[in-house]
């Protein structure tokens, strides 16, 4: 499956107090949705409010990007939390950001997991359900962006919420479509020709070469870089130029 057009997103507001880890003035410039940490992994109050001013400013649209309670550990330790609290702590997430999105003149537009939580809802039907829980308790029927073929995007369909399939052009994959764990060696392409090169594939001809060599199916609507990433502005400007430069237009989806 190819796609006429592609969203480009990236992880914004990654810090929070006198600490920054994204650039997202300048990737702001580049990509077209921007995933903005809303205070449990990254992110406080002032943070969020001036991504929000900046991707507002540039017309790039704003997603709540939610995660468990882990500012320590950036969001991505692996987490037990119950269904209850979960759902509460989504909705909490994203009312937070829908404060400064709209200030902005702007709205969240999309939900999306980050780190633990967006893989443990690729299969975690339980955890899945929270997370939708806590969307729809948010209010508006936000579109979740994720993995393809998750039991995320199960449980959003069958609450009704639009859903949004998700590659990533600086992460390797599994035979089976998965991401590949962070802690296993390959997990994270680093090499930008690569980078460039897998996302043109996913983008235009819904493939990708797996980390065993297979050739899987990826059929994404959205393609995420990771602006923690060294030279994440400049990675996702090749990545762009070459996306258009191949005929593919770079374009929200929300």
């Amino acid at each position: 499956m190819t796609w006429a057009s592609i969203d480009l997103n990236a992880d914004l507001g990654e810090g929070f107090g006198r600490w920054t880890l994204t650039d997202d003035e300048q990737l702001l410039s580049v990509v077209t949705s921007a995933n903005v940490a809303c205070g449990f992994h990254a992110g406080d109050a002032v943070t969020m409010r001036r991504v929000c001013e900046l991707a507002a400013a540039k017309g790039v649209r704003i997603g709540a990007q939610v995660s468990y309670r882990d500012l320590a550990g950036f969001g991505r330790r692996s987490m037990d939390v119950p269904a209850e609290e979960l759902a509460a702590e989504v909705a909490y997430q994203i009312g937070a950001l829908q404060v400064f999105a709209r200030a902005a003149g702007s709205t969240v537009s999309y939900v999306k997991p980050h780190g633990a939580l967006y893989n443990r809802v690729v299969r975690d039907e339980e955890q899945a359900a929270a997370v939708v829980d806590g969307v729809r308790l948010a209010g508006g029927g936000f579109p979740v962006l994720g993995l393809p073929g998750s039991r995320l995007h199960e449980a959003a369909e069958k609450a009704g919420l639009p859903v949004v399939a998700e590659a990533f052009g600086d992460r390797a994959y599994t035979a089976d479509g998965s991401l590949l764990p962070r802690g296993q060696e390959g997990a994270v392409v680093t090499d930008p020709a690569e980078v460039v090169e897998r996302s043109v594939s996913m983008a235009r001809f819904g493939v990708v070469t797996a980390h065993c060599g297979r050739t899987v199916a990826v059929r994404a609507r959205s393609l995420c870089l990771h602006g923690d990433t060294p030279g994440a502005v400049g990675l996702a400007r090749r990545v762009r130029d070459r996306l258009e430069a191949t005929g593919v237009r770079v374009e929200a989806f929300a």
